[in-house]
């Protein structure tokens, strides 16, 4: 694990990268993190031929929750679609975060995509996200007429905390089977709140997201410290005792990423209980670099692997 080198390109990305502290003000890390998105986008060129519209979810008579479904601009045929989640260690981040992102994966893959601005720990903490991302399926899935989209062809996929709580709403829709999902995309997908891999102490000074920012992450989204036995599976999937009769999974992860051993270990677990799993490993990444480098050639092959897959899923 430690032979592993950081990738050159990102290498270059990670000296200019601020060291931040995100825990002292969350409202201005929020802030920061916004910013930090937009200059990114700011630098690219602009995504053609994707439209999307924004709408409300009612999660509960009190609640209601901003998602925002992108779609190929020239298609008005009944399409498969993805619900996607942000990440931010359940803490930052939001829909507007992944734009940029999202409509770039609409072009490559031609499908529909519905982004959902879930909230946030520690103003709420779990289950607030998993009842938005299954608020978000259910009116996706009741609503797939109206909005030309194939309810028989669906997929959940995130990065980070989205690809956690991916992987817990592919859980929570296994088990209340109202919905069948048919793929899994996960990035780099934050799974287990208990800290006690390998990597999870070899990286634990990542500049990116350190053990430190995950342990905190967790406690503010679970309401107390990681790592309890009562943690619910659909906040932490790693937790999870029976992984079968789950959708397929594509899922990647850096080398150098603390994230690298819980999702190989889930990886495995996935396998082992019959789950289609396309799991590897990106020599020189850390975590989540396909997003905080986008540009670089390791980001885009990566990338290019994720789209891929989420096509011949949907359409193959």
């Amino acid at each position: 694990m430690g032979e592993n080198k950081l990738d050159p390109e990102l290498a270059v990305f990670l000296e200019a990268f601020p060291q931040l502290d995100i825990w002292s003000d969350l409202p201005a890390s929020r802030e920061t993190f916004k910013a930090m998105s937009a200059q990114i986008d700011a630098d690219r060129a602009p995504v053609l031929g994707v439209v999307s519209e924004d709408h409300q979810v009612q999660v509960s008579p009190q609640q209601q929750l901003l998602v925002r479904l992108y779609r190929p601009a020239e298609t008005s045929r009944r399409l498969p679609a993805m619900l996607w989640f942000h990440g931010g260690g359940y803490c930052v981040g939001s829909l507007q975060q992944d734009d940029y992102h999202v409509r770039q994966l609409v072009a490559d893959v031609g499908c529909a995509v519905l982004s959902v601005d879930y909230r946030l720990a520690p103003e709420q903490p779990f289950p607030a996200a998993l009842d938005d991302a299954y608020a978000a399926l259910l009116w996706l899935f009741k609503r797939a007429e109206d909005l030309q989209i194939d309810s028989t062809r669906l997929a959940v996929g995130g990065l980070s905390a989205g690809g956690g709580l991916a992987a817990g709403l592919a859980l929570a829709a296994r088990d209340r089977g109202e919905v069948e999902l048919l793929f899994q995309l996960l990035w780099c997908p934050m799974l287990d709140d208990r800290n006690t891999t390998a990597s999870s102490f070899a990286f634990a000074e990542s500049k990116v997201w350190s053990r430190e920012s995950n342990q905190r992450a967790w406690h503010f989204y679970l309401g107390r410290d990681g790592g309890a036995a009562s943690t619910s599976a659909y906040a932490a999937p790693a937790r999870c005792n029976d992984l079968s009769r789950l959708p397929a999974v594509y899922m990647r992860v850096g080398a150098l990423d603390l994230f690298a051993d819980e999702n190989r270990d889930y990886a495995e677990r996935l396998a082992y209980a019959g789950v289609a799993t396309d799991f590897a490993v990106i020599d020189g990444g850390f975590h989540a670099f396909e997003a905080m480098a986008p540009d670089a050639d390791v980001s885009r092959r990566s990338r290019d692997g994720y789209h891929s897959a989420l096509k011949a899923a949907l359409f193959g």
